[in-house]
Formats: C-alpha cells, sequence, structure tokens
C-alpha cells in the first residue's frame, strides 16, 4: 500500500492519558529519550520541514501528539530522561507513556529510537525490557547515524550487543536525517503495517 505522506497532518495533543479518545485507526508510536531526534524522524518520514516541531531544548514534547494519515495514527509520545524538569512533570510525562502502552489500543508498532553516538540511557534499556517483556512489536531505530565515522559506528554496532538486551534479534535501522539513512527503510514497514491493516478489513 503506498502511502501519500505529504498528506499526514497533525490531529491533536494530549496532556493526560484520560485526554485521550477511544482508538480509531491502527497506531504506530515513536519512544525515546529527550532529544533523541523523534519529532525530526516524524518530519523526515513525512517529508515536511516542520510537521512536528523540532526543538533545540530537550523535553519540549510534554504531549502525546497525533499525527494521522490514511488508515493509520502516528503517536509521538513525550521524551523520557530530562533531569531539568519538576519531579511532578516527570510523573505526569511517566504517567502519558505508561498509560498509553499500557492501555488497550490498536498499537501496531513502536518505534524505539536510541543515538546511536552513545551507549543507551537506562530509560532506553528500561523502555526496551518493558517491549520485550509486552512482547509488543518494536523497531529500533539509531538516530545521528551521520555522526559517526565508519571506524566508530562499528564501534558502536559491537557494543550494543552487549549494551541491550537481544540485540542481536532486533530489527535495526541506523538512521540519518542528513543523509536519508534510513528514512525508506522506515517507510517500508510503515506501508506493510497499512497494507496488512487493508487486508484484515
Amino acid at each position: 500500500m503506498k502511502l501519500n505522506y505529504n498528506k499526514a497532518e497533525f490531529t491533536a495533543a494530549y496532556g493526560k492519558f484520560s485526554q485521550l479518545p477511544p482508538p480509531q485507526r491502527i497506531e504506530i508510536a515513536f519512544a525515546g529519550h529527550s532529544n533523541v531526534g523523534k519529532s525530526t524522524l516524524i518530519n523526515k518520514l513525512f517529508n515536511r520541514k516542520n510537521l512536528a516541531r523540532v526543538s533545540s531544548v530537550p523535553g519540549k514534547t510534554a504531549t502525546i501528539n497525533f499525527y494521522g494519515l490514511e488508515n493509520i495514527y502516528f503517536v509521538d509520545l513525550p521524551g523520557y530522561g530530562y533531569a531539568k524538569v519538576a519531579k511532578t512533570e516527570k510523573e505526569r510525562w511517566s504517567g502519558l507513556i505508561e498509560g498509553y502502552l499500557n492501555s488497550d489500543r490498536d498499537l501496531r508498532l513502536v518505534f524505539m529510537l536510541v543515538d546511536m553516538r552513545h551507549k543507551p540511557t537506562a530509560g532506553d534499556i528500561q523502555m526496551i525490557n518493558y517491549l520485550i517483556d509486552t512482547e509488543t512489536p518494536f523497531v529500533l531505530v539509531l538516530t545521528k547515524a551521520d555522526k559517526l565515522k565508519k571506524t566508530e559506528r562499528m564501534n558502536r554496532m559491537e557494543a550494543f550487543k552487549d549494551e541491550i538486551p537481544c540485540f542481536e534479534e532486533m530489527h535495526v535501522v541506523p538512521f540519518s536525517s542528513m543523509t536519508f539513512e534510513g528514512v525508506e527503510e522506515l517507510r517500508q514497514i510503515v506501508e506493510d503495517i497499512a497494507s496488512d491493516d487493508s487486508r484484515d478489513k
């Protein structure tokens, strides 16, 4: 199923889990640490400059943001792990993320973003373990791939085998907003999910 990504549009933002409407379409979510590049990835996927607002300030996405395209909602979850935020705000964010992931929505896939340049954070590992434990389908997207030289990249990929549980069994997609690496592969994954849903109906 070929999607027209240019037709994606921002639908709504919710600051509390209780505000979320009942599921109406299949959903694909984006999860990751603050400033890992979720908004940038969404914009590249949809070939738009600022469909998702990109901020240089970590922790800017403090709501669950929904973007609609045909039979799919793309769900941008708040970034976790940003230190300079009040405890009550952190609790609200984690309530949003946990509430969403634990709810009975038609969640087909999570794009789990990790910064390729660094060892995964404790929050990354916690999220990956959660996805594995709940058997939630996910793809590991390694962002900022262009920032590494070839040898550094090989070293990081090797290190991930020890740092990330079950790394060698995962579907891993290196991604760069500068070189567009990974964009077509991620779009193909989305299109496969959209096609499966069409066949199910």
